[in-house]
């Protein structure tokens, strides 16, 4: 059943999936919604992961990646191994669940899907959820940096820049990209990066559902499968979403910066465009 299950997973084929395998234990639902909502209703059967877990959460770059340690008691706690399927949802319309992908990408474990407009859909369109916390049963998974290469660095940035095969995807808001909004020591934006909030990929009129123009969006907006993409907002939680977004429409060359704007806009030798 796993192999069948797509990136993109609606609400009604996920339904159907719990119940024609109940008790599939190489099916993984991971929660990543605020500890209130999960505790009032979710997914039947999801574990729910503290989304600030996936950020190292340390100054002065708390979006950095957690340590391989940290990383190891996320992944055996949730009990996935390399035969698991792993399904994932938020609250929020898909920036903690990017980031929960991109982790998943960057550890080597890429049988995941994202449940197409999280615990907002499934509840809006009625379908089942209970309110008793789950648990996994733990792993041994040993863990390790396995595809770094969806993972870039201020330097590799740099490297980059004015390279015409080569865009940043900025899913910060308007105002943080034009630097009229100033988060870090220093307002802008990477020179050449492309703006696109990351909320405008999310389908309001269908319950945070990505939209289905999306790809048209980003090859207009000079994103294309053609580019080396790396994304990133203020600490690569937002820009989780616009990573998992280019994985479900199967771009090969996407990455993420995790440093971020918090990283960027904080360091001295970066440089840095400001306006529209």
């Amino acid at each position: 059943m796993a192999a069948d299950i797509p990136r993109l997973l609606e609400p009604a084929l996920l339904q159907s999936i719990l119940d024609s395998t109940a008790g599939d234990n190489n099916l993984i639902i991971v929660d990543l919604c605020s500890d209130a909502l999960y505790r009032q209703k979710h997914v039947p059967g999801a574990v729910h992961l503290q989304p600030g877990v996936l950020m190292a959460g340390t100054a002065p770059y708390p979006g950095k990646l957690p340590t391989i340690e940290q990383l190891t008691n996320i992944i055996q706690y949730l009990g996935i191994d390399a035969d698991n399927h792993v399904v994932i949802y938020d609250d929020e319309g898909g920036g903690w669940a990017g980031r929960f992908a991109w982790t998943l990408d960057l550890l080597g474990y890429q049988n995941w899907s994202y449940l197409n407009g999280g615990i907002v859909a499934w509840i809006r369109e009625g379908f089942a959820t209970e309110s008793q916390a789950n648990q996994a049963t733990a792993s041994n998974t040993s863990v390790s940096v396995a595809n770094p290469t969806v993972w870039v660095s201020t330097d590799d940035i740099i490297s980059q820049l004015g390279n015409s095969d080569f865009a940043v995807w900025d899913a910060r808001s308007p105002g943080e990209y034009s630097g009229n909004m100033v988060r870090s020591a220093r307002g802008g934006h990477i020179p050449g990066a492309i703006n696109i909030e990351w909320t405008e990929l999310m389908d309001r009129q269908r319950n945070l559902r990505i939209r289905e123009d999306a790809e048209t969006l980003l090859s207009n907006a000079g994103l294309g499968r053609d580019k080396a993409i790396a994304t990133h907002c203020q600490s690569h939680h937002r820009s989780g979403f616009t990573y998992m977004v280019a994985r479900i429409l199967d771009y090969k060359h996407i990455s993420a910066y995790d440093g971020s704007w918090a990283e960027w806009g904080s360091l001295d030798h970066t440089p840095i465009e400001r306006g529209d």
